[in-house]
């Protein structure tokens, strides 16, 4: 830039100055006061409703299903991504200045795509877990144990993903005419800083198509064809009323992580689009309501945070008890206890009765198709 001239500090830092301009841009406070009320509601919701759903597992034994623990790790890669993520990021782009340190900005960057990297990579996991239940139930069931190494190669993927993070954030210092200075922090490349770098812009691709493009084609097609087996799929001879709720309960299950999807898919799409867009047009930082734009798409992208546990409340009975009971601090009553109960009934294809027996707290039934028969399995843990 003309007129500047910059200088590399101690620390890894490195200070610019800028005599273009008398002080830095700071946002009028009532627009301030606004966007800071509604990122101070989303962090608080997100907080308060991912802790919630991470105790119900935890706390309850009949919660702990393979489902339910994706759902925790869900929960967990949200809940970091608002706390440890989300409130900085704000302050930063609020104000034009990074007061929280070099050793933050480096965590900052790198939780930051870990988080996001972790929350996406166990939606996939869940869809794929669904998948085989419905479209293969005679195949045998995900155990919790490959569940739990399941969750931990998901974590070692994202932090792999975000290793340049660790290796090349960095703050820069910035000086105005007026003796201002203002500090940012951002991913200086070996071939520059973001605006000329070739490496930033490969490396967001990378990560966009890793944590956006794949898993958004991967998990549409799994509950494309869940949703054809469920709403297509024929049953041979009569079906009691037990069995009508398996499927009406299968119904359920599929629809909630549809919805969880569909929302994904639209909170994450303009912050991904933006990034896309500042590399075909640089100069778009500076127009003039792009402050305002990114605050929006960012606020957007971080709400998803906040509607997980919105979801689960509205469409799962047992979530929405479990959160009723803790957030009033009332007890379930028996009838409740009672009716989600694990047990497993075996019927046979006339549908006549058998021995209740116990499987890992769900309820199987045996049903038949036009095909073949299949093991419907009442997806209760969810």
């Amino acid at each position: 830039m003309a007129g500047n001239s910059s200088a590399v500090d101690p620390g890894n830092s490195t200070s610019f100055r800028d005599d273009s301009f008398s002080s830095p841009y700071l946002m009028p406070w009532p627009q301030r006061t606004s966007w800071i009320a509604v990122f101070a509601v989303l962090v608080i919701v997100a907080a308060v409703g991912n802790s919630l759903v991470a105790w119900i597992v935890f706390a309850h034994k009949r919660m702990k299903t393979v489902t339910n623990y994706f759902l925790v790790n869900l929960s967990l890669a949200d809940l970091t991504m608002s706390v440890f993520n989300c409130v900085f990021n704000f302050t930063f782009m609020l104000n034009n200045h990074w007061p929280f340190g070099g050793f933050y900005c480096t965590v900052n960057n790198f939780v930051a795509n870990v988080s996001v990297a972790a929350s996406v990579f166990t939606l996939v996991a869940i869809s794929f877990d669904r998948y085989i239940a419905i479209v293969y139930p005679l195949r045998p069931r995900m155990s919790k144990s490959t569940a739990r190494i399941a969750i931990s190669l998901i974590w070692l993927a994202s932090c792999i993903l975000a290793v340049p993070c660790l290796l090349y954030s960095q703050t820069l210092s910035h000086s105005y005419r007026g003796g201002e200075v203002r500090v940012v922090c951002i991913i200086v490349w070996p071939d520059g800083v973001p605006s000329v770098s070739q490496q930033d812009f490969i490396y967001n691709i990378v990560f966009t198509v890793s944590t956006y493009l794949i898993p958004v084609i991967v998990m549409g097609a799994c509950y494309s064809r869940m949703g054809y087996v469920l709403w297509r799929g024929k049953s041979i001879g009569e079906q009691n009323q037990r069995q009508a709720e398996s499927i009406q309960s299968k119904h359920k299950v599929v629809r909630m992580f549809m919805v969880i999807v569909t929302l994904f898919v639209v909170c994450w799409l303009p912050y991904h689009g933006y990034f896309v867009y500042q590399f075909i047009d640089d100069q778009v930082i500076s127009y003039k309501y792009t402050q305002h734009i990114f605050l929006s798409f960012y606020w957007l992208a971080m709400s998803n945070t906040m509607i997980n546990p919105l979801v689960y409340y509205y469409m799962n009975t047992r979530f929405r008890e479990h959160f009723q009971s803790t957030l009033c601090c009332r007890k379930r009553s028996p009838l409740t206890l009672a009716s989600t109960a694990g047990s497993a009934i075996i019927i046979t294809r006339a549908g006549q009765r058998s021995t209740p027996i116990l499987r890992n707290d769900r309820a199987d039934f045996v049903t038949g198709t036009v095909n073949k028969p299949i093991i419907s399995k009442v997806l209760s843990e969810t």
